[in-house]
């Protein structure tokens, strides 16, 4: 029977890697860090061989979300190049709630056919974030990417398992129309 890990879906595997903790973990079991992010790379990029013209896919870059907890920080500094240039995948859909992601400067590899849907509103706790303080985030993040190929969005899913973030149902509501206001602000768009 496969370990747990083996269900975890390759962008999550890619996400792990930017966490100094689990290339430690990985090293001690003999693998090769980089080699797996080649590998992950590879798998992605055969699983969308053949879809159709026209489709537009993206990709959520998760951290862990299961009752508000995570499993894993860093920047995206080691993955960020391979991740938007050696994969076929058109948004990406970054973390960007905490400093456990680290700072925008990996948007830089950004190729100009792709999109990054920056998540700066947690869905881990119900403290609605300042809206001008998004703005301001997503202005430092623009001086790495052009804005029109950045968007907004809550940095995962409210319920990425059954048993759902610690939030209630008028504080999720709350941090949706939040993103729909910034969005409207920033880019003109409802």
């Amino acid at each position: 029977m496969p370990g747990p890990d083996v269900r975890i879906c390759s962008s999550m595997k890619c996400i792990l890697l930017c966490d100094p903790k689990q290339h430690e973990e990985l090293r001690a079991r003999g693998e090769d860090p980089e080699r797996l992010l080649q590998t992950y790379a590879q798998l992605i990029n055969l699983a969308i061989t053949n879809r159709p013209a026209g489709m537009t896919l993206a990709m959520h870059l998760c951290r862990g979300n299961f009752r508000s907890s995570w499993i894993a920080q860093g920047g995206y500094e080691p993955v960020a190049d391979l991740l938007v240039n050696a994969i076929g995948i058109d948004v990406y859909f970054m973390e960007y709630d905490t400093e456990r992601a680290g700072g925008f400067e990996p948007l830089r590899f950004l190729p100009p056919n792709k999109t990054v849907v920056l998540g700066l509103v947690t869905s881990k706790t119900g403290a609605l974030e300042d809206k001008d303080a998004l703005k301001r985030r997503i202005d430092q993040a623009a001086r790495y990417a052009p804005l029109d190929q950045l968007a907004l969005s809550p940095q995962c899913g409210f319920a990425s398992t059954e048993e759902g973030n610690v939030l209630t149902y008028e504080q999720q509501r709350a941090k949706l129309a939040l993103v729909v206001e910034v969005a409207h602000e920033v880019w003109g768009v409802s």
